[in-house]
């Protein structure tokens, strides 16, 4: 067998033994074994390899008879792995509360609401701090809710570009979403913050222009 259908079996076996977990639950190297028919050494060394990777976790369970046995089940980093549509649920609620008359004004509470809490989560992680480690900060806020953020330091100050919008599917139909996170990064930096390209707009990124720095 070449080595790169060697590899390519190896990362089928391990998201197979991922999908087993998801349907199953906790299963032990023996359960696994059965299930894909190969021997558990075998199997043990895909755990061991996904286990280092954060994408399952042991746990020793006590049997009435007989020796413990490591049960081992999907950590909430592997949960991601699979296919979420959280985006349509907000969609669906968003344009629900826009079709009626008397609730469309709530979309803009709402997103005003969430830069609130936003605020509230990080406003701390400012204290103390020059602009520089602020912009810092917001990085790698911004980063951990996965927007792939880099700073550029050029000749017009410090740039904070996003290459990755998590709402996008928001963000394009609802302005709210942009406008709120300008004034949301205006408030925890404390200086003025102008937006030069979008990519709700089109852009190829969020950037943002920070004045001060």
């Amino acid at each position: 067998m070449r080595k790169e259908q060697a590899v390519r079996q190896e990362g089928s076996t391990r998201q197979t033994v991922l999908t087993l977990l998801k349907t199953n639950g906790q299963m032990n190297a023996g359960e696994l074994a059965k299930q894909l028919q190969i021997t558990e050494m075998a199997v043990r060394r895909h755990l061991g390899t996904l286990e280092r990777d954060g994408l399952i976790a042991p746990t020793i369970v006590r049997q009435a008879m007989g020796r413990p046995t490591h049960m081992f089940s999907l950590t909430e980093q592997a949960e991601l792995l699979f296919p979420k549509n959280y985006h349509v649920l907000a969609m669906d609620l968003l344009e629900e509360l826009e079709e009626d008359p008397e609730t469309a004004m709530m979309i803009d509470r709402l997103f005003e609401g969430r830069k609130r809490k936003l605020m509230e989560r990080y406003a701390h992680r400012m204290e103390g701090k020059s602009l520089e480690e602020k912009v810092t900060e917001l990085a790698a806020i911004q980063n951990d809710g996965g927007y792939m953020v880099q700073v550029e330091n050029g000749a017009e100050g410090l740039v904070l570009h996003e290459y990755n919008c998590p709402i996008a599917h928001v963000a394009n139909r609802y302005q709210q979403a942009c406008q709120c996170e300008l004034a949301l990064f205006r408030q925890l930096l404390g200086t003025e913050v102008e937006r030069t390209e979008c990519l709700a707009k089109g852009g190829g990124k969020c950037s943002y222009r920070i004045a001060g720095a």
